[in-house]
């Protein structure tokens, strides 16, 4: 089983980015896909779901509310999170998360750097 994380990176505030989490070894339509993000110092708190039947309900956190957007391809096996209007309290490490009610899987994380 694999999460692999990209697209992190530091951008200034106000800016964009995309976050890809390419999955493997699991069957990546059958499971909620979540993202989650850790600030330096900071428990690990959860952004968005998406959920994995077709209807694909979607659900954020307050703060991200309007200016994220989670959207997955199970055809290759991938979820975004596409991030607006970026601030400086979206600094942190953003992980990927596969969830079943059996198992979770987690990504390594890819670091996002929100600064001037």
């Amino acid at each position: 089983v694999q999460l692999v994380e990209s697209g992190g990176g530091l951008v200034q505030p106000g800016g964009s980015l995309r976050l890809s989490c390419a999955a493997s070894g699991f069957t990546f339509s059958s499971y909620v896909m979540r993202w989650y993000r850790q600030a330096a110092g900071k428990e690990r708190e959860w952004v968005a779901d998406i959920t994995s039947d077709t209807t694909s309900f979607i659900y954020y956190t307050d703060s991200v509310k309007g200016r994220f957007t989670i959207s997955r391809d199970n055809t290759k096996n991938t979820v975004y999170l596409q991030m607006n209007s970026l601030k400086p309290e979206d600094t942190a490490v953003y992980y990927c998360n596969a969830h079943s009610l059996r198992y979770d899987y987690w990504g390594q994380g890819t670091q996002v750097t929100v600064s001037s």
